[in-house]
């Protein structure tokens, strides 16, 4: 295709923008909002998976040992049970934490009246077992609890495949929630583009009378949905990281130390401005190519 081609269509993209003025800023200020429901939405949903896999990782199963009187025989059970569940293949890491190291954390949490314990202890030896699959955490836990010398394995029964399916649920809705987003956007950009081409119906029949090709024509009509998604961009990704980074400024130090982490400013923003950048024009492109296959008849 030849420069002069190329630069008349540009060209043609921008006159057609310009002659449905009202179409393109109705058109426009709808796909902003659009982009603007779509930037927040992707922005919380990338912070909830981050939720989703820092909770699923911190997921763990407490296999309690059995007491055993002798010294001796009770450091060989506890060598055993801890390689057996090392050659597990479903196991990725398994950390052992002695009775006096878990008084420690019950005086650290509850305070030091239970140092009252130290002389004569009773609580068991631990060990903490992560699956390399969070989801597989029920099924070691069952494995773990046949072998011997194990007197009690915790995981949080019931509780932990209630958190997964919610964050399953919360990630499905999220997710076709952005996805109605889009076909909406995809739509008002297909209309606009549309109305355009019903309005210059006879400029185009004349186009094709003196041997314009199908894609000469149409060309022009999917730069214009281009520009609608574009310039409909620009506002959410102003807002959206303004919004962000104020948000984070006040709630990041807060949540220090604490399970619930927000991602940080960048590389997020990054991201999710690049998202909406590349949906606004993918949008705008199939939705003007969609209207002109659709609508244009030459």
């Amino acid at each position: 295709m030849k420069t002069r081609t190329i630069a008349r269509h540009f060209r043609e993209s921008f006159k057609s923008l310009g002659r449905n003025s009202w179409m393109t800023i109705a058109s426009i200020s709808a796909v902003t909002v659009t982009l603007l429901l779509v930037g927040v939405f992707a922005a919380i949903m990338m912070n909830l998976n981050k939720v989703a896999s820092d909770l699923e990782n911190d997921v763990e199963i407490r296999v309690m040992i059995d007491i055993i009187p002798e010294a001796e025989e009770a450091k060989l059970a506890e060598e055993q049970l801890l390689d057996e569940i090392h050659n597990m293949p479903d196991v990725e890491e398994v950390t052992y934490s002695s009775k006096e190291q878990e008084l420690s954390k019950l005086i650290k949490d509850f305070g030091d009246e239970l140092s009252l314990f130290e002389q004569n202890n009773p609580l068991y030896n631990v060990l903490y077992v992560k699956a390399v699959d969070p989801l597989k955490t029920a099924d070691v836990a069952k494995q773990i609890d046949s072998l011997d010398n194990t007197f009690e394995v915790k995981y949080g029964e019931g509780k932990v495949e209630k958190l997964f399916n919610f964050l399953e649920i919360a990630r499905n809705v999220g997710l076709v929630l952005i996805l109605g987003l889009l076909f909406t956007a995809m739509f008002l950009i297909s209309n606009t583009i549309r109305i355009t081409i019903i309005a210059r119906k006879d400029e185009i029949e004349i186009m094709k009378l003196v041997g314009a090709t199908n894609s000469f024509v149409r060309i022009p009509f999917v730069l214009e949905g281009m520009w609608l998604g574009l310039i409909g961009s620009i506002i959410p990704v102003a807002a959206v990281t303004i919004a962000y980074y104020n948000i984070y400024d006040l709630l990041a130090p807060r949540l220090k130390g604490e399970l619930f982490q927000m991602l940080e400013v960048t590389p997020l923003m990054y991201q999710v401005n690049g998202l909406i950048i590349f949906i606004g024009m993918f949008i705008g492109i199939w939705g003007s190519f969609m209207s002109v296959r659709k609508f244009l008849k030459v």
